[in-house]
């Protein structure tokens, strides 16, 4: 058995803790390929380093299938025993869709276990950082800390705040319009953002519209033409339950999962009954005036095993989650074109500051030119840290 190490161990030499940074870094790189597969599981990754060298890597590949961790010990070209695995969020300690990491490391002989973050999930959360250290671990925690966040930002969020981590996409204008006058919007971006946003969708959990672009641009809300690694349910904020019967929507939700999300009252309706026997699922939701709650929107889809949103919805979806904060990330499809008509609508009409110390900054997460198109990577939220 290892001999036991205090958390509280000598500093590392320069060399080692190069050598760390990048092995972490290496596992987060890793974690980002079960993007779209293993939700409502968190992506996550692991390195196993002997003497200086890779000899395992893995990630959790799908949702149900063995874990990051396993993954690596299995993956091991030589023997890990007296190895550091570095893994991105700490080990499951509990039995699960698949036995405990924890278990399958200190089986494996590991001396020292690197992790980013630790699990906020109250099953877990410290229990097998105690286990390591008690059988003599030396565990390190904290390492690339804002950047595992940031790769577990869904997870965490529907963890911790109890709803989905939500991703606002929408296409402007260079004057940061959404449409025309006559609400003509097809197409502000060019065919490459468009396929960069079908990607987009291909990952997610759920894709959500409002009642408005559900009657006016009658959208399949598919994506099309990119690899399919997940395929997400289709959602309508419908306060007044507008849609249509004979939409896209509705004719196909026998075989795509569908979701329309309505006022409690409109909910025992006949033409709700009639959605249902379409294939719709019909959730209530709190209300006022026929306007939904965004929260009690996300409550109820992370009680779906939704982890991550999709919000494409126009100007009146995207100012209703700006006001209640729970747009978490945008990505914003910016066109070298100009309206220059201030009656047409926009993503953030809903704020009107004085001071530019109060305008809305968000962290940038990635700036892109798209075949002249620029997309801005914005985050609004940083993920919730656990107690």
């Amino acid at each position: 058995m290892p001999q036991r190490t205090s958390k509280r161990t000598n500093k590392l030499s320069d060399s080692q803790a190069a050598l760390d940074e990048s092995m972490m870094r290496r596992a987060l790189t890793l974690a980002l390929r079960g993007q779209g597969r293993v939700e409502p599981n968190p992506m996550v990754g692991c390195v196993i380093v002997r003497d200086g060298k890779t000899i395992g890597e893995g990630h959790h590949r799908r949702f149900g299938g063995a874990h990051a961790e396993v993954e690596a010990i299995r993956a091991c070209v030589r023997n890990p025993h007296g190895a550091t695995a570095y893994v991105t969020l700490e080990p499951c300690a509990h039995v699960g869709k698949t036995p405990p990491c924890v278990e399958a490391i200190l089986s494996a002989g590991i001396a020292r276990v690197v992790i980013g973050v630790q699990d906020p999930n109250p099953k877990v959360h410290g229990k097998s950082i105690r286990r390591l250290r008690r059988r003599g671990v030396r565990v390190d925690v904290g390492l690339c800390k804002a950047e595992a966040r940031d790769v577990l930002a869904p997870f965490v969020t529907r963890m911790l705040l109890r709803r989905p981590y939500v991703i606002a996409k929408w296409a402007q204008t260079l004057d940061g319009r959404l449409a025309t006058r006559t609400g003509d919007s097809r197409w502000i971006s060019g065919a490459a953002s468009r396929k960069r946003a079908h990607r987009l969708r291909a990952r997610a959990d759920a894709v959500i519209v409002g009642s408005g672009t559900a009657l006016a641009d009658d959208p399949q809300l598919t994506a099309r033409g990119v690899p399919i690694r997940r395929t997400a349910s289709r959602g309508v904020l419908d306060g007044r339950l507008r849609i249509g019967l004979r939409s896209n929507l509705v004719r196909t939700a026998q075989t795509k999962p569908t979701i329309v999300l309505t006022a409690r009252q409109r909910a025992k309706s006949t033409k709700a009954k009639r959605l249902v026997q379409e294939g719709v699922v019909v959730l209530p939701v709190g209300s006022r005036n026929g306007r939904l709650s965004p929260v009690s929107c996300l409550r109820l889809l992370a009680r779906r095993d939704t982890t991550n949103v999709l919000l494409e919805g126009g100007a009146t979806v995207l100012n209703s989650f700006f006001r209640a904060g729970v747009i978490d990330e945008a990505w914003v499809f910016t066109a070298p074109v100009l309206l220059g008509d201030d009656r047409v609508p926009q993503p953030i009409s809903s704020r009107s500051p004085r001071l530019m110390r109060d305008a809305i900054r968000p962290r940038v997460l990635s700036i892109q030119n798209i075949d002249g198109d620029t997309l801005h990577r914005l985050r609004f939220n940083d993920p919730p840290v656990s107690a």
